[in-house]
């Protein structure tokens, strides 16, 4: 059963940059969003409604780093991967919406509508959260990033600080009025960051990685 964050909201000068594009300031049990074929900004999110959670699945992303993910803010060790369930897909995700908080899913889009349904009365019913890669029938939220330009490297040489983006969102209910916003993703840290704050604490470079980063752990 996912648990309702508490704090985040958009009025939190501490709160993600995401919260401004989403209603109430976060993303509520048992909603579905898409994220436009986005890699950061999925793992953006999936940090955002992972954070006091149990734990977190993966299904049909094969190409998810560890190394990123866990620069976004993901807790690695309560994450599980299905990096390729086949056709079975929709199985194994209406099965790890039944007992993760937060589910990440590859691309849905050739989802049939029935199919959508069934996933969407699992999220109902175990108030997780579903947050697709691209496009998802039925997504209360659809994110996606409209502009994106790399900064920090200067005159040919010098170490990016982060991808300075632009995004949109809208969907359904609540969310069915367009949102913008811009901001760091990923930002110096690897996280998303306001911008004012990801100028003021960019670096000069960036230290090499040293020791072994954990593992995600892969099923099937």
């Amino acid at each position: 059963m996912a648990s309702e964050r508490a704090g985040g909201g958009a009025g939190d000068p501490a709160a993600s940059p995401l919260c401004a594009l989403l209603p109430g300031g976060r993303i509520r049990p048992g909603t579905a969003v898409s994220t436009g074929g986005d890699m950061p900004l999925l793992l953006a999110l999936a940090a955002e409604a992972s954070a006091g959670t149990a734990g977190w699945a993966a299904v049909g992303l094969p190409h998810l780093g560890a190394l990123a993910a866990e620069s976004a803010g993901l807790d690695l060790r309560g994450g599980l991967r299905v990096d390729r369930p086949g056709r079975h897909v929709v199985q194994v995700l209406a099965t790890l919406i039944e007992a993760a908080p937060v589910v990440l899913a590859g691309p849905l889009d050739r989802v049939s509508d029935r199919a959508a349904r069934r996933l969407t009365a699992a999220l109902r019913r175990s108030g997780s959260i579903l947050l697709s890669s691209g496009p998802l029938p039925g997504a209360e939220i659809r994110m996606r990033v409209v502009s994106a330009s790399w900064e920090g490297v200067g005159e040919g040489h010098g170490l990016l600080h982060g991808r300075r983006v632009r995004i949109a969102a809208t969907g359904r209910g609540a969310a069915a009025a367009p949102r913008y916003a811009e901001m760091w993703l990923p930002g110096p840290s690897g996280a998303a960051a306001p911008v004012r704050d990801a100028v003021d604490a960019a670096p000069d470079g960036v230290p090499a990685p040293t020791g072994l980063r954990p593992e995600l752990r892969a099923a099937g």
